[in-house]
């Protein structure tokens, strides 16, 4: 007997999860989430699950509260006898806190790791981990996607000559070089330093950029103050135009005043983190086929290495 296909989501990946399931060609599982009147909430699968291959697809960006519910759900597939329990998070929450870089804090992506696993899932599929050892947390297969199979068709469609890509930090050196070797462009990095969390003290350019057409590549945007500084000093430097490519857009805070007040001309993101603002100079592309596809060949037992072209 063949293992059937159910796909459900988390309410914060409600339009992400319904096009991911048209795309993979099953209806949207039936799920309904009680709610107490001190905040407190609870998942109920309303169809069995007994003995299918289950995909509950939620990114877990703050607030705690996405989190939570990819756990409780988890935790009501496994109690219901599902046979496979994936995890799809387009956006891996608390990733950027994947290493003590000082005394007494937590390694937050392990915690993580560690309650998804404890709550049921049998499988992880997301895309652009902040680092990539995030995937030796766990102990059960991790599907690592690349968004430069979303980005760069886009990026040639821009028919940019003089092309140079961009790291805005030395950490993404790796992710720079790897779209510019695709693109057979040059590379230059920014070299910054940190008062504190999303505050910067100081940035310097690594490269020349004069007549250059630049394009920023970064996993995340947050606050968007590392791209918005990175872009004016590559305009004072001389370059023609800057742009930037980010898989998740957190946009934080005021980054939506940072990026209409930059040099930048256009922020290039995924709708792996849902937004309810939209900007002229924000340009989103679905992440949804992407996705669909790598779900099918999980359940199909077929490769999914094409898709790691990074």
């Amino acid at each position: 007997m063949e293992t059937q296909a159910k796909i459900f989501t988390c309410s914060q990946s409600a339009v992400l999860g319904k096009t991911i399931a048209q795309n993979f060609g099953v209806p949207l599982g039936e799920i309904n989430f009680s709610k107490y009147s001190d905040g407190e909430f609870q998942p109920s699968f309303e169809e069995s699950v007994r003995g299918a291959r289950i995909f509950i697809i939620g990114s877990t960006h703050p607030s705690s509260e996405n989190l939570m519910e990819m756990l409780l759900m988890l935790d009501a597939a496994k109690r219901a006898s599902a046979r496979h329990i994936t995890a799809v998070m387009p956006y891996f929450g608390w990733a950027r806190q994947d290493r003590k870089d000082k005394p007494r804090v937590p390694i937050g992506a392990k915690l993580i790791a560690k309650l998804l696993e404890a709550a049921g899932a049998t499988r992880i599929i997301t895309m652009d981990l902040h680092a990539d050892q995030i995937q030796g947390f766990f102990e059960k297969p991790v599907d690592h996607l690349y968004a430069s199979s979303i980005f760069l068709p886009y990026i040639e469609s821009l028919n940019l000559s003089d092309l140079t890509i961009a790291s805005p930090d030395m950490g993404g050196s790796k992710r720079a070089y790897a779209y510019s070797k695709f693109l057979s462009s040059d590379v230059v990095i920014c070299y910054k330093q940190r008062e504190k969390a999303n505050v910067i003290s100081h940035m310097e350019l690594i490269g020349d950029v004069t007549g250059k057409n630049v394009i920023l590549v970064d996993d995340m945007v947050d606050t968007a103050g590392t791209l918005t500084n990175a872009a004016n000093l590559m305009k004072e430097r001389g370059a023609i135009s800057v742009r930037a490519i980010c898989t998740h857009a957190l946009l934080s805070g005021n980054a939506y005043e940072k990026i209409e007040n930059s040099q930048l001309e256009e922020l290039i993101v995924t709708d792996s983190i849902p937004s309810k603002i939209s900007h002229p100079k924000v340009k989103v592309l679905s992440c949804a086929p992407l996705f669909a596809e790598v779900m099918k060949n999980v359940h199909s037992n077929t490769s999914i290495s094409s898709k790691f072209i990074m």
